[in-house]
């Protein structure tokens, strides 16, 4: 119980020492990265400290959902060169369960339905191994189901999710809530939303957005992933990050969103050509 008890500490001074420090929670270094010939992206660089919310934006096809699974451990892409640092470590070679547990969270545009598995038992699983990994005791059931009604107010969840499969049937917008209920349930240390407004109506936005912005602490971090500048109307981001061609070629505050909501992406080209 000692060891436990000294291992959890660990995690929290870990992530002390970041905010003390302000070192970057995670650091991207000249990532390269493929699948198949063909590369994507070509040389991203990126910073990230705790406490901070950022936006990428771009066109589709340029790399932000590559960029995404590579963080999280997607395994279809082939990085050539560069770094992820993620909490002082070169995660690259990082199995994908380990980064899980290490506080990474990949929120889906598309989240998948797995037939025959219920949500209370996907979620219990998936948070007991999350503390077995911290050197923490498993939840009781009753703890879990408590945590677990705690966590549904997060996205307004009022339905019965005991016996219902993970996705299994829901609508676009239940997709999406119950990807933020799973980011409530696991409070992740980095979380990454890729289009997680993607087919949502304005009452679905709201409520996933709020959740989002309730899970926000001094000791984590959000990537958000979208096109459009409606979800950053309630998600304000910190910085906004315009993803081109396989590089970050432009970093603002908030109003550089609107920008881009104004004027597309045409300038952002010029701006390069003109550079060359």
């Amino acid at each position: 119980m000692l060891n436990s008890r000294k291992k959890h500490i660990g995690h929290k001074h870990c992530i002390t020492n970041y905010l003390i420090q302000q070192m970057a929670l995670l650091s991207i270094r000249n990532l390269h990265a493929s699948i198949g010939d063909k590369e994507i992206l070509k040389g991203v660089n990126l910073e990230i400290n705790c406490g901070e919310v950022h936006s990428i934006m771009g066109p589709n096809g340029n790399g932000k959902s590559t960029l995404a699974g590579i963080i999280a451990g997607n395994t279809k892409y082939t990085v050539t060169q560069g770094e992820v640092i993620y909490k002082g470590k070169n995660i690259l070679d990082m199995p994908v369960d380990v980064r899980a547990a290490e506080g990474i969270f990949l929120g889906f545009q598309y989240p998948v339905e797995i037939p025959g598995v219920s949500i209370t038992n996907f979620m219990r699983t998936a948070v007991n191994e999350q503390r077995k990994y911290r050197g923490l005791d498993p939840l009781t059931g009753a703890e879990f189901m408590r945590l677990m009604e705690e966590k549904k107010k997060v996205v307004e969840m009022t339905t019965n999710l005991a016996n219902r499969s993970v996705n299994e049937g829901f609508s676009g917008g239940e997709k999406k809530k119950n990807e933020i209920f799973q980011m409530a349930m696991l409070q992740p240390t980095l979380a990454i939303l890729d289009e997680t407004d993607s087919g949502l109506d304005i009452d679905a936005l709201r409520i996933v957005a709020t959740g989002v912005n309730k899970l926000r602490r001094p000791d984590n971090a959000t990537v958000v992933i979208t096109h459009y500048q409606r979800l950053l109307d309630y998600i304000v981001p910190d910085f906004v990050h315009v993803l081109y061609e396989g590089r970050i070629v432009k970093t603002g505050p908030k109003e550089l969103a609107l920008e881009l909501e104004e004027k597309g992406y045409e300038w952002i080209r010029e701006e390069l050509e003109a550079k060359k």
